[in-house]
């Protein structure tokens, strides 16, 4: 049986190679990691003309002087291009590691295996149990009897079963290979490692001289995290915007108070989907976009979403139905990750999201969010627009912005049409780049309202973004008696 929505599918189908569905605006934000499949300038051209919006900058793998390089690179670029895209910085964040093994070990089911706080080798015990070194000293003071020890991204688990002064002595549940320096998941646990390492805090002093956008903290566990990164960042007069990474539990036991104190959340369902049970990620990641959403934050999914792409020309069906996932339930940005950095096909990775991304926005017909909490009446007003600009064929919305506020909520909002944002301020401009369903265009702005309306149409058609005639919602402000007044108005493009 066919219900409304399933009819409205299929009353909209559009077959492939549908030139009006290639030239349809983009309303998810494409984000990309660079590495060395994308660092040569004919590649990193073709990306930044295929509309990427935003390209990372994995600190995991980056030295200082490769981060400098790339990031004046890319600014180069796009000048030479004449399209402009943010860069975000991701932190590595605290982790936990073991040390060197030398030559890959077999770790036997049941065998028994101890992890070292306090030495620095690969070693075997006089009773024969074998064991490593791992870089948090305090991993004995965290752990209990009977926790869950996964290692390699969980392809190793073991259980603790006893902790001593100087070790975790652990048993081998399912067995594997153990190579050196592989990374250590424990569910469930709450650890105490700081929220920023040295080597953060090295690499956001560089980001701070290039001029990043973005930051990414990974492993944010607590509110806390993201006001200490703040504090730094504004004593350093620094307008770069917060994105916490929720990659483990306790991560999304305070979610909303990481929300709270973000500039937007990255749902990393890397390690995420190690911490959790897997069958509860598609919900954790529902849940956190919906919170986003509601709380007028961007929101990006990222980790594994064309995976098989890193060495064949097309995605999975499975990836095509996640990528599309993430895009019906209208996340701000979708992530590339090893795609891009090694992968045999980074720009057509991109060019796959694209298209996924119009056929699946090409049917959305839902109502603007009605979770989103409006407080103000400025903001009740945004909504109004929204409304309006729904149910006036081929229409959009105008929006001049100084803080990028009026922006954010209408993106909240999520309309059926273009958001065209307007602003003098070349930071606010990038910051903009990450929001669901905006256009951003750097202009400088008249102090004359008439004026500003004028110019931004005139820039408009200049792009071919919109053409005469049609009927734009126009969102602005105007100074009467000395008052500011909002003001909603709906006007021909002439």
């Amino acid at each position: 049986m066919l219900t409304s929505h399933s009819t409205a599918l299929l009353n909209s189908t559009v077959f492939i190679n549908n030139p009006a569905l290639e030239m349809r605006y983009r309303q998810t934000k494409i984000i990309f990691t660079i590495g060395p499949a994308t660092s040569g300038d004919e590649v990193l051209k073709r990306l930044i003309n295929e509309q990427v919006d935003i390209c990372r900058l994995n600190m995991a793998h980056g030295n200082h002087e490769w981060t400098r390089a790339t990031i004046r690179q890319i600014k180069r670029l796009c000048q030479e291009v004449g399209r402009h895209i943010a860069i975000l910085m991701d932190i590595k964040g605290p982790e936990i590691r073991t040390g060197d093994v030398g030559e890959p070990v077999y770790l036997e089911s049941g065998e028994f295996f101890d992890f070292w706080v306090d030495r620095g080798a690969w070693l075997k015990n006089d009773d024969g149990i074998r064991g490593v070194d791992v870089n948090y000293p305090k991993l004995v003071n965290d752990v209990a009897v009977g926790d869950r020890v996964l290692v390699d991204s969980g392809l190793i688990h073991m259980e603790v079963v006893s902790t001593m002064e100087d070790r975790m002595r652990c048993r081998v549940v399912i067995p594997g290979t153990l190579g050196n320096r592989r990374h250590i998941n424990l569910p469930g646990v709450r650890v105490g490692l700081p929220s920023l390492t040295e080597k953060d805090m090295a690499d956001i002093g560089v980001g701070l001289e290039e001029g990043v956008d973005f930051y990414a903290l990974s492993f944010v566990r607590e509110a806390a995290a993201i006001l200490d990164l703040r504090a730094f960042l504004e004593t350093h007069q620094s307008t770069a915007r917060i994105i916490a990474k929720i990659e483990d539990q306790q991560a999304i036991a305070n979610l909303e108070g990481i929300i709270d104190a973000s500039d937007g959340v990255m749902v990393a369902r890397g390690d995420l989907g190690i911490e959790c049970p897997y069958e509860e990620l598609p919900i954790i990641q529902h849940q956190i976009i919906k919170a986003c959403i509601r709380k007028s934050r961007p929101v990006i999914v990222a980790t594994h979403m064309l995976e098989s792409m890193i060495t064949a020309p097309i995605p999975t069906r499975a990836e095509v139905s996640d990528v599309a996932h993430a895009v019906l339930e209208k996340a701000d940005a979708i992530m590339l990750s090893g795609e891009t950095t090694t992968g045999k096909y980074p720009v057509e990775c991109v060019r796959v999201f694209k298209k996924i991304a119009r056929r699946i926005e090409s049917v959305h017909n839902d109502e603007p969010t009605k979770e989103l909490v409006l407080r103000m009446p400025k903001d009740k007003m945004l909504r109004s627009a929204v409304y309006l600009a729904n149910d006036i064929e081929d229409s959009g919305i105008v929006v001049f912005s100084r803080s990028g506020y009026m922006v954010r909520m209408l993106s909240s909002l999520r309309p059926k049409v273009p958001i065209y944002a307007f602003t003098d301020n070349p930071a606010l401009f990038r910051h903009l780049l990450i929001l669901w369903g905006v256009e951003p265009f750097l202009m400088d702005l008249s102090d004359n309202p008439e004026g500003a309306i004028s110019d931004a149409f005139n820039y408009l058609k200049r792009r071919n973004w919109v053409k005469e005639g049609q009927t734009m919602v126009v969102i602005s402000n105007t100074l009467v008696e000395d008052q500011i007044i909002d003001t909603l108005q709906v006007r021909p493009v002439q």
